[in-house]
């Protein structure tokens, strides 16, 4: 990797006006582990261990309804199968990189360093490969502080903020300011259209299949519109 400065911050800036929509929901995911009955040591670990906020929800409330270990470790390696996704799509973009220095890279991959990476690699087809990772870093290693902090404070004065007070809805508004960026074509639109469809229609299915059968009707849509789409060089 080479000359890390300038593309690191460019990441950095980029996903900084990101925070506010993430904050709240690690302030909810600490204060929610202490809730749960879970000891500050063990949702700091959490917090770093998991790194992925809807899993650490959904772990610590089947810990705290008692679910059996299989069932919680199933459910949050269900929630995080969109990762599997996330990474076949940035690999080629990381393929010069020597394995060693490409492996640590996905312990800090979110839906937000995701999005912010792709949507630059997209925008810049001429980028140097050795400016991608440190851009990717830049995203990636921010959220990493932001989500720590903000667990940090939960855990610390979550018990303090009052019940009324809502902060889930600044989650979907993260991701959905993530996503229209995104849609540039007509398979993205539909991609997006499906996928969010049947997650919607399937949000009350167990173990949060909705989340998983969303993202893959959306790819399967995808591809089917990909491959309806008319062929310029036919005409």
């Amino acid at each position: 990797m080479a000359q890390p400065a300038r593309p690191f911050w460019e990441g950095v800036r980029d996903v900084a006006p990101l925070l506010p929509g993430v904050l709240p929901f690690a302030v909810i995911t600490g204060a929610t582990a202490l809730e749960a009955g879970l000891s500050p040591e063990t949702a700091v670990a959490m917090a770093v261990g998991i790194f992925a906020g809807a899993s650490q929800l959904a772990t610590v409330q089947l810990v705290e309804a008692g679910a059996v270990p299989w069932v919680v470790v199933a459910t949050a390696l269900l929630i995080n199968l969109r990762f599997v996704m996330y990474s076949a799509s940035l690999a080629p973009h990381l393929a010069h990189m020597p394995p060693l220095r490409r492996w640590p890279l996905a312990y800090l991959l979110t839906d937000q360093a995701y999005a912010l990476s792709m949507a630059r690699f997209h925008h810049r087809p001429g980028e140097p490969d050795g400016h991608k990772p440190w851009y990717y870093l830049g995203t990636a290693v921010t959220m990493w502080i932001a989500w720590l902090m903000g667990n940090l404070g939960g855990i610390a004065f979550g018990g303090r903020v009052p019940a009324g007070l809502s902060l889930q809805f600044a989650i979907p508004l993260t991701f959905l300011a993530l996503l229209v960026p995104l849609l540039r074509d007509r398979p993205t639109v539909v991609a997006a259209v499906v996928g969010g469809a049947v997650a919607v229609a399937g949000a009350g299915l167990p173990f949060n299949l909705g989340l998983v059968l969303g993202g893959v009707s959306g790819i399967c849509a995808a591809l089917l519109a990909e491959n309806l789409r008319p062929d310029p060089s036919a005409s």
